[in-house]
């Protein structure tokens, strides 16, 4: 009889070992923390935006304050290689873990007691300023994960990554904010959401500082090109120019139809729907349609690999921008916006799950934490420059010719998948780009 089973039993025992480990715990309340303030930056600040009478044309441009999600690979080295110093003693990670979390508090709070109203720059300035903590809890969160725990349990702490950050991005960020606006204005809604950001920071304090941490400083400080050349040469080095730059082309275009999409919330708002509505359909429902793609985007790049995936993913994100169309002949009609959040939702946990696989295919693990922010920053770049017009292209347009752009962009990424395509080696689950001969 085959032997076959006894190594999957195994790593199934490994993986019920891997789920209870206090990491993992640890992992739920950071993923909580980094999904918490990224709407409420973003989408969930457009929404109020929009309620405060502001034009869809500035509010693209506010999507613009995400920016620091995108370049948080330039202070990534910078938090590689220091301390800092006012909370050098819980460790290189924990430190800068715990004065992010305390800024995004803070943050938050105060752009719920100033609001859009009283000073529109310094509204403006508090919800950059909160970006800017948010994409340093990231990058820490990041680098804390792989430091943490051995190659074996990194599913398991993904995972609860995954479910701690969908709660705190949708949930919380998106859709109780939403209600507590409804029912209590912005101001009670942020100041909530500035209270659950200090959970992550509680558990900040009881999480163990990784190794790596604890040793970091004992020798000398690492040289300017040691921090910050070598992670971006080194990529270079190893999938050569032309691979390294067509990868990183195909990694900042991926996401592109998803990331156009900084006028959602707004569109929302414009087909009928109320604060409430947009809080049960595209957050307190979506987010289980968000996990459960997420779970399905695992199962398929295990089954058929990622380079095949890597096809699927893109083309459902390209498909499911076209049922907004959908929503905009049919303004609103609930069963319109629920099978818009359930195709969007679905799509976008699919592909993020898909492109993750492929982001760890690329990264050296000398250079984790700095090769990973470049690489998701690139993710969202393109994007975000685009989305950032949104609102005029919308006013010039329509909605539904916007719509179709956002669809049909998904071309060059398909073309330079193409180019890749036969670069990747099929036969493993966790197909790895490799050089040209």
């Amino acid at each position: 009889m085959s032997k076959d089973p006894v190594p999957e039993i195994r790593g199934w025992q490994k993986a019920v070992r891997a789920f209870g480990n206090r990491s993992a715990l640890t992992l739920f309340f950071f993923g909580f923390g980094c999904g918490l303030p990224f709407f409420l930056v973003g989408n969930t600040l457009a929404i109020w935006l929009r309620d405060a009478d502001w034009q869809l044309g500035p509010i693209g441009l506010v999507s613009y304050l995400t920016f620091f999600y995108v370049f948080k690979f330039v202070w990534a080295p910078l938090l590689d290689s220091r301390r800092l110093p006012l909370f050098g003693r819980l460790g290189r990670r924990r430190g800068w873990l715990l004065a992010a979390q305390l800024a995004i508090a803070a943050g938050l709070a105060a752009m719920a007691v100033t609001g859009p109203a009283a000073s529109v720059p310094l509204f403006l300035a508090l919800a950059g300023f909160t970006a800017l903590a948010g994409a340093t809890q990231d990058t820490m969160v990041d680098a804390y994960r792989v430091e943490i725990a051995p190659v074996e349990m990194q599913g398991a702490l993904a995972a609860t990554y995954t479910l701690g950050y969908r709660i705190g991005l949708q949930l919380c960020g998106g859709a109780l904010v939403l209600y507590l606006a409804d029912f209590a204005g912005w101001r009670s809604g942020y100041l909530a959401m500035a209270g659950f950001a200090l959970i992550p920071a509680v558990a900040t304090l009881f999480a163990p500082e990784p190794a790596l941490g604890e040793d970091f400083g004992k020798g000398a400080r690492p040289r300017f090109v040691d921090a910050y050349v070598k992670p971006f040469a080194e990529f270079f080095r190893t999938h050569g120019w032309m691979l390294g730059l067509v990868l990183l082309a195909f990694v900042g275009l991926f996401k592109l139809p998803d990331q156009m999409l900084s006028i959602a919330g707004p569109f929302y708002l414009d087909t009928g729907f109320s604060k409430s509505d947009i809080a049960t359909v595209s957050k307190l429902y979506g987010v289980w349609m968000g996990i459960a793609g997420a779970f399905l985007g695992g199962i398929t790049v295990a089954a058929i690999g990622v380079r095949r995936s890597l096809l699927i993913a893109a083309i459902a994100v390209a498909i499911s921008n076209l049922l907004f169309i959908l929503m905009s002949m049919y303004p609103g009609q609930l069963w319109t916006f629920v099978a818009t959040i359930s195709g969007d939702n679905l799509s976008q946990g699919f592909a993020g799950t898909v492109l993750v696989s492929f982001l760890a295919t690329l990264v050296d693990r000398r250079y984790t934490a700095t090769q990973y922010a470049l690489l998701s920053s690139l993710a969202n770049l393109p994007g975000k420059l685009i989305g950032g017009f949104a609102g005029y292209i919308v006013e010039a347009s329509s909605y539904t010719v916007f719509f179709v752009i956002s669809s049909v962009s998904v071309i060059p990424t398909l073309l330079i998948l193409a180019w890749l395509w036969n670069r990747m080696k099929p036969e493993s689950p966790g197909a790895r780009p490799i050089a040209e001969p």
